[in-house]
């Protein structure tokens, strides 16, 4: 008898609407709030950014961080001092901060 209600409730419009709507739910509690969280977080770091910090750039080069703009940063490779390359922030894939002494 339970079977043939639930069976009843998910013929009916309403019930197959509010099916849908939990399976699209589910999906995005799994998928898109993580992404998302990772946005922010990301967003974050590139926002706490200050000159002197070293920084992993998304192609895998370790430098430091020599000046920022409201877009691009330049990044000094290596020890040479010649080689100041300016990027743009969303190519920051990490940061670590420079030690305070």
């Amino acid at each position: 008898m339970y079977t043939l209600a639930a069976s009843s409730f998910l013929n009916s419009p309403i019930g197959l609407i509010l099916l849908y709507a939990v399976i699209i739910g589910a999906f995005w509690f799994i998928l898109m709030r993580p992404q998302k969280k990772e946005q922010k977080r990301i967003a974050a770091m590139i926002a706490d950014m200050e000159v002197g910090d070293t920084v992993l750039t998304t192609s895998g080069f370790y430098g430091v961080i020599i000046d920022i703009t409201d877009d691009d940063v330049i990044v000094e490779f290596g020890s040479n001092k010649n080689c100041r390359i300016p990027m743009q922030k969303a190519a920051i894939a990490q940061v670590e901060k420079a030690d305070a002494e």
